[in-house]
């Protein structure tokens, strides 16, 4: 990918699912990364994958809807490697799902709030302080989205109002500082093929495996090209989105869903 070689990529939540892949897929385009997530024995793990095939990186636990860790991320990030250039904000929790919008109590709204909207916003906040005042100011950011941020999702009112949040934070941040050399972009993501749509396709189907595999027949149905997506894939548009080629492209929500949404558009 053209203009990454040597840059410093930050993804959080990047050991598992659709941050892994982009990890990966950093590394692969001669990123130096960076990885933030709360699981200490999968951050490694990535870090070692990285490593193994010649990349540079390193794991930093951190919550990110905690203001000290979100602090402490960009902190290391800088010291390891001097600048930061890319970042995804991609971590994420589902636990704002699978109730009735006036079933969910306030200590999982403020939950689900903390990670997947008021975390992206820390994050954006400090990566962006850091790129104004870096030498060589600029870059780029991807914050990750969700079909569900498009237009609500039975029982999944927090989750959906969260992920509704980050397309707005990110169009806001990116007319405010593209005169700066910042560009903001947002993945908005359809089905990928992570733990956390296997949690839900679980939950879904009654704990049982059949019956997960029961919701993910009926789901895939509702996907134009028939299939779950590849983080992989996903991971491909973030890493594109980050790089030289995109340098036009900014306050733009992709939508990455095999087509599910295209009737709505």
């Amino acid at each position: 990918m053209r203009g990454l070689s040597g840059k410093v990529a930050l993804v959080t939540g990047g050991s598992s699912g659709i941050g892994r892949a982009t990890a990966l897929a950093f590394a692969a385009a001669g990123a130096k990364v960076v990885i933030g997530a709360r699981g200490v024995e999968r951050g490694e793990g990535v870090v070692r994958a990285i490593r193994d095939r010649g990349g540079e990186a390193i794991f930093v636990q951190a919550d990110m809807g905690r203001r000290s860790d979100v602090e402490a991320l960009l902190a290391q990030s800088v010291e390891a490697f001097g600048r930061l250039d890319c970042a995804c904000n991609n971590a994420a929790s589902d636990e704002g799902t699978f109730a009735l919008t006036a079933d969910f109590d306030e200590d999982a709204f403020d939950r689900t709030v903390a990670v997947n909207l008021k975390g992206v916003w820390l994050c954006m906040k400090h990566e962006i302080r850091q790129m104004l005042e870096q030498d060589r100011p600029g870059g780029a950011i991807v914050n990750t989205s969700s079909v569900n941020g498009l237009g609500g999702a039975p029982q999944g009112a927090l989750y959906s109002a969260t992920k509704a949040g980050v397309l707005a934070l990110t169009k806001s941040a990116a007319q405010e500082y593209a005169k700066e050399g910042i560009r903001v972009n947002a993945l908005v993501a359809g089905a990928f093929r992570t733990p956390m749509l296997e949690r839900v396709f679980e939950r879904a189907g009654g704990g049982a495996p059949e019956g997960a595999a029961a919701v993910e027949g009926a789901y895939t149905q509702l996907i134009p090209v028939g299939r779950i997506g590849d983080p992989r894939e996903a991971a491909d548009v973030i890493v594109w989105l980050c790089s030289d080629e995109a340098s036009y492209v900014t306050g733009h929500s992709m939508i990455v869903d095999g087509g599910m949404t295209a009737f709505a558009r």
